[in-house]
Order: C-alpha cells, then sequence, then structure tokens
C-alpha cells in the first residue's frame, strides 16, 4: 500500500498558479433540496496544499507550496465574482480544505463573508478531522446556510484505510454530528472504482452503501465521482491491476441505482467523461441523459445504441 512519500514520488509536475486569481471558477446550476433550480457560481480558490496525501487525488496540480498569503482568497473570491452573473448559490472549492488555516487564513473569513453576503447558500470543502470551533466562526460571520463538503470516497472497510484519506468511518459520523449540531449542512464526494475496489458489480455495490451510509449521517446530497486516473500512482496501480477506471455504464448504473434507493439528492460527476466510454456514436446522449437526470433528480428512460449495445 503506497505511503505519502510514495504518492508525491510518483507525481508530475504542478501548474504555475498565481495566489492572487483563482485557477479556475465557472457559473452552473444545481436543484436544491426542494427540487427547485438553483444558480451557482463556482470558484476554484488558488490556496496551499492539502496536507492530506490522498492516493487518487489530483488537485495539488494547482496549489502553492507554501501558506496562502494573508488577503489573496478575498482577492481571488473578488476577482471572480466582478466576473460571474448573479446566483444564489457559491461554492467555493480550494483542492483541499476550507478550514485549514494554512490554505484559508482566520483573519481573511470577515472579509470572505463580507463578499458573500448576497448568497443564501455558502459550500465549501473539508477534511473530517479539521470540521471544529473554526467552522462555527466562519457560519456566524455569513448571512447565508453554511454547507460544509466531505470527501467521504467509500465506507468499504478494507479500501478506504489504503486511500491514504488518514479517517475513519467513525470520523466521519463524529464530524458530521458536530456539524449538524451546529446548523453546518453536509454533502458528500463518493468514489465508483475506487483503488483495491476493481470489481464492477462491488465498485457499484459500494458506491451504493456508501451513498446510503452518508444520508443515515446526515448527508444533504451525494456526488458520485468515477476515479480517474492522472496522478501518477494511479497509473503504477493501473499496471498493477489494482485499478480499473469504471466504464460510464457503470457510472449510469450506480447513479440510476442510487436515485431509487438512497432516498435523497444524487449527482453523478460528468467532468471529463469521454475518458471512461469506448464508443462515440452513444456517448454525448449518455452524458446529455445524465446531466438531466442531475438537474431533475428523476430516472430518465436509457439510451440505446445500435454500436455498442
Amino acid at each position: 500500500m503506497p505511503d505519502s512519500a510514495r504518492i508525491e514520488q510518483l507525481r508530475p509536475s504542478k501548474n504555475q498558479v498565481d495566489p492572487s486569481v483563482p485557477y479556475h471558477f465557472l457559473h452552473e446550476q444545481e436543484p436544491d433540496a426542494g427540487g427547485k433550480i438553483r444558480e451557482v457560481n463556482t470558484i476554484f480558490l488558488t490556496n496551499s496544499e492539502c496536507p492530506f496525501r490522498c492516493l487518487m487525488c489530483d488537485l495539488w496540480k494547482n496549489t502553492l507550496d507554501e501558506p496562502t498569503p494573508k488577503g489573496a482568497t478575498p482577492q481571488q473570491i473578488a476577482y471572480a465574482l466582478d466576473r460571474l452573473p448573479e446566483a444564489s448559490v457559491v461554492k467555493l472549492y480550494n483542492s483541499g480544505n476550507f478550514f485549514d488555516t494554512k490554505a484559508v487564513p482566520v483573519e481573511d473569513y470577515q472579509q470572505i463573508a463580507n463578499l458573500l453576503q448576497s448568497y443564501e447558500r455558502v459550500i465549501v470543502e473539508n477534511h473530517p478531522k479539521l470540521c471544529g470551533p473554526n467552522c462555527v466562526k466562519f457560519s456566524e460571520m455569513i448571512s447565508g446556510q453554511l454547507e460544509i463538503a466531505i470527501g467521504l470516497e467509500t465506507i468499504h472497510p478494507e479500501v478506504l484505510p489504503k486511500l491514504n484519506k488518514q479517517f475513519s468511518k467513525l470520523d466521519f459520523v463524529n464530524a458530521a454530528g458536530f456539524l449538524k449540531d451546529n446548523g453546518i449542512d453536509i454533502r458528500t464526494f463518493l468514489l465508483l472504482n475506487p483503488p483495491y475496489l476493481t470489481d464492477r458489480e462491488e465498485g457499484i455495490e459500494w458506491a451504493l452503501k456508501s451513498a446510503k451510509f452518508a444520508y443515515q449521517h446526515g448527508s444533504g446530497c451525494s456526488t458520485i465521482i468515477p476515479t480517474r486516473p492522472g496522478n501518477g500512482i494511479m497509473e503504477k496501480l493501473q499496471q498493477q491491476g489494482d485499478y480499473v477506471p469504471p466504464a460510464i455504464d457503470a457510472l449510469e448504473e450506480a447513479f440510476q441505482q442510487a436515485m431509487t434507493s438512497v432516498g435523497g439528492r444524487i449527482f453523478a460527476d460528468l467532468w471529463d467523461l469521454q475518458q471512461f466510454s469506448n464508443c462515440s456514436n452513444c456517448f454525448e446522449a449518455r452524458k446529455r441523459r445524465m446531466k438531466q437526470m442531475n438537474m431533475k433528480q428523476q430516472l430518465l428512460p436509457a439510451v440505446s445504441c445500435k454500436y455498442c449495445g
């Protein structure tokens, strides 16, 4: 099982980033808990690298090697908001943990909160072990509802420890309980075919089990993410047979089963989806179907393809 040193050793180079601007931002839509379509501004902040070295992660590619300078995060948010349309929801994703003080200095919280006064919901990402008093402090500063996205990934008892996430199911439960007790909402990220879970049916089964577990412990929605290669160690694991990229039909199956059995909002992550498809004839239709299912939160007829069956 690779450790943090081995994971870092096999990495390609980082991208050049500027701490005065976010490395990406975009406008999207998402249904809320009541089914209403909300306008969402998503800002990918340029921050200090996450202290955890998760096995499958490639988000470090757009991070700084040193702590984020004070004042840089509000500057990035202002830069993006000046270029984005109006929205009621904002996502601040920072390739790690919003409440890691090396990523977002506590001294910047109030200025960030001031910039976000018009938003009804503020979504950030964070590790279970970093869910503590600073979450409550920031929640009290903003005018909208705070929601924290947690990468639960999987509850498979053998796979989760191997991902180098450095937390357990109990850590997730404790963090979720703390957040809910303090009026903070939760969403979760789940992996389809994480390393060491290579069988198609097992991959789907554990994605569903993980989604149900997340909802049982207070998650308001979950996103199923097909595990991608691209960080060095994942290619090595693929060569060894310890990682198998999920096919698009497996994502469709996990998505539709979760939608009909979990009992809460469920999304399929469609970023760079084409790498999981082996048929150019039906890919766009299948992607469009899943995008519509994301928005409508209802099962739609499957795509039939005479070329790939």
